[in-house]
Formats: structure tokens, sequence, C-alpha cells
């Protein structure tokens, strides 16, 4: 089982991004869903979260009113809407899956990383000034 990231880019600071993360080899639709970003020398940090039934959002606060998280369960995908892209966005954006093991209840948003399990490779944002 695999995640895979795209839609990653260069842009200029105002633009838009959408980033995919499509799921391979198992289905991640009732798994919560996550994008996670790192900074060069910085640490991973969660960006947005969503829960397994879709209902429920999390947002770090420096990315709310910019940034969307959805998904698409038939697709087996999950997506991160980003406008407004400001230099400080740069970052590999990484896309996680959330443990099945705990019993999460549908509208739970994991938002620690020891709680997500499965992991994409990432995708480079970066946002010119």
């Amino acid at each position: 089982a695999q995640l895979v990231e795209s839609g990653g880019g260069l842009v200029q600071t105002g633009g838009s991004l959408r980033l995919s993360c499509a799921g391979s080899g198992r289905t991640f639709s009732d798994n919560a869903m996550a994008w996670f970003r790192q900074a060069p020398g910085k640490a991973r940090w969660l960006v947005g979260a969503i829960s397994r039934n879709g209902d429920r959002t999390f947002y770090t606060e420096s990315v709310k009113g910019r940034f969307s998280i959805s998904r698409d369960k038939a697709q087996n995908t999950v997506y991160l809407q980003m406008i407004s892209l400001k230099p400080e966005d740069t970052a590999v954006y990484y896309c996680a899956a959330a443990r099945a093991d705990r019993g999460y209840s549908l509208s739970y948003v994991p938002r620690t990383r020891d709680e997500y399990e499965y992991w994409g490779q990432g995708t480079q944002v970066t946002v010119s000034s």
C-alpha cells in the first residue's frame, strides 16, 4: 500500500496550487487523512487533516482560510487546495493516512504524527516572492 502525492511546483506569491494524494494497494476510504509539510531544517508539521467520514477538518492556524482539505473516497484520493500562497508556505508536502488500529470515531481528526501510519514521498511546493 502506498500514497503518491502530485501537484506541487513553483508558484508566485498569491498564487494557487492543488495537491493530490492517490492511494494504491489498498483503500484508504476508512482512514482519517492529512497533509503535513516540512521546510528545510525544520520539523514536519500538520497542515490540515480530515476525519474518516469527511465531516470534520482541522487546519493549522497559519493556513486557515487559505487551504482546504477534501477527499474523494471513490477515487481513493485526498486533495489540498491552496490559495493566496506565501513564501513561508514553501516546503515539501506529505500526505498521510491515520492508523486504523486505534478505533478512532468517524468524526475524529488525528493531529499528531504518531497517529499516522502511511506516508507518501512528498511533493515540493515553492512560493517565490
